[in-house]
């Protein structure tokens, strides 16, 4: 996968925004860089971390509870801290904060549970072709994926509250999508065009996490 941006993001659905934002932008000190609205009754408030971006999914129709995805911890490196400190938001996402460079993480690392480690290893090696820093730990650039082997639910629902999605940024969705299903990797939703904005799709790893793939006009200058 040719990356567009040399960092992975991450989303999470909530109906509880004020509480969400006061969380992440006052304790967790992300700056909010913008709200975009998605359609459908739903709004998106954008926090940077570094080159990645955290997104506060918001809608006004009540979110169902469910199972939670294998997306389970979000570290945050931080120039600032002395030590490293775990906490939740209102929601109850992990988040746990960490001098910069702790275990190489030099922004964000994602945990991810998941039910077989191998299984996912060649998802994000071969299928992804990420490059593996270390067994069981990905990079996307200056971003990393973490992963573990758990009990875990398979084929959750994206919108849900809690974690629920990753970002990776493309020059071509369309391609790029059509590569990783010809490799193997699983649809889980064909391209699409936002307006002026992006083309996007959603791909599922071996337990039905979603991973967003998008070709945004602000990062690559063209949507052609």
């Amino acid at each position: 996968m040719q990356l567009a941006k040399p960092a992975l993001d991450v989303g999470l659905y909530t109906n509880n925004l004020e509480p969400m934002l006061e969380f992440w932008q006052t304790e967790a000190q992300l700056p909010y860089t913008e709200m975009l609205p998605v359609g459908d009754g739903l709004r998106q408030y954008r926090h940077s971390i570094g080159d990645s971006v955290l997104k506060v999914n918001h809608t006004r129709h009540r979110l169902a509870p469910s199972p939670a995805a294998g997306y389970r911890q979000l570290t945050i490196a931080c120039d600032e801290l002395g030590t490293a400190t775990e906490s939740s938001d209102p929601d109850g996402n992990a988040a746990r904060f960490v001098p910069t460079g702790t275990d190489g993480i030099t922004q964000l690392r994602l945990d991810l549970c998941v039910a077989s480690v191998e299984r996912h290893r060649a998802f994000y090696g071969d299928v992804l072709s990420l490059p593996e820093a270390e067994p069981a730990l990905f990079e996307v650039g200056v971003s990393q994926i973490s992963l573990s082997e758990s009990d875990v639910n398979l084929d959750p629902e994206q919108r849900a509250p809690g974690y629920r999605y990753i970002t990776m940024q493309v020059f071509d969705v369309k391609r790029t999508h059509a590569d990783i299903l010809a490799k193997g990797g699983r649809e889980g939703m064909a391209p699409v065009k936002l307006g002026d904005i992006a083309h996007i799709s959603f791909v599922r790893d071996p337990d039905g996490n979603w991973i967003e793939i998008s070709q945004r006009k602000s990062i690559i200058g063209s949507l052609d």
